[in-house]
């Protein structure tokens, strides 16, 4: 029994090293064209609960160079990123009332990213001050 344990210790040790090795980007591309926002305000919460996934302004934390967070945070931000994109609205039409049931279901942000990021949790206040200004934004500046 005590040499099975050891053997699954190795392995997983080993395992965990070569998770290590797979490649990871974690570039932020250039700006293309970011949205006209409504408000500072709007982009300040905006930029505070959505652009880590949402844009091309990620910040990369401790754990994105650290295999499987590391993994899991690349997916995180690809799928996020191409399903909308605040810093590439040039490439996007945007629909608000996904944005908005997203928002208002606590879809967004993902209860996973909230654990590390207790910052992007916002009040039922923030929310829909957050709603009103990306309603307001996306009117005026519907993306392509």
């Amino acid at each position: 029994m005590k040499r099975a344990l050891i053997a699954l210790l190795i392995i997983g040790a080993v395992v965990l090293v070569g998770l290590q090795l797979i490649p990871v980007n974690r570039t932020n591309p250039p700006v293309t064209r970011e949205i006209q926002w409504d408000s500072p305000e709007t982009r300040a919460l905006a930029q505070r609960a959505c652009f880590d996934c949402h844009s091309n302004e990620t910040q990369y934390p401790f754990y994105a160079y650290i295999a499987p967070p590391s993994l899991l945070l690349n997916s995180h931000v690809a799928e996020g990123r191409d399903h909308m994109n605040f810093s590439e609205w040039d490439e996007y039409f945007h629909d608000f009332d996904e944005i908005e049931e997203m928002v208002t279901e606590s879809k967004m942000p993902p209860w996973d990213y909230l654990l590390l990021h207790p910052e992007a949790r916002l009040s039922d206040a923030e929310k829909a001050q957050l709603l009103a200004g990306l309603e307001a934004t996306i009117a005026a500046d519907p993306g392509e």
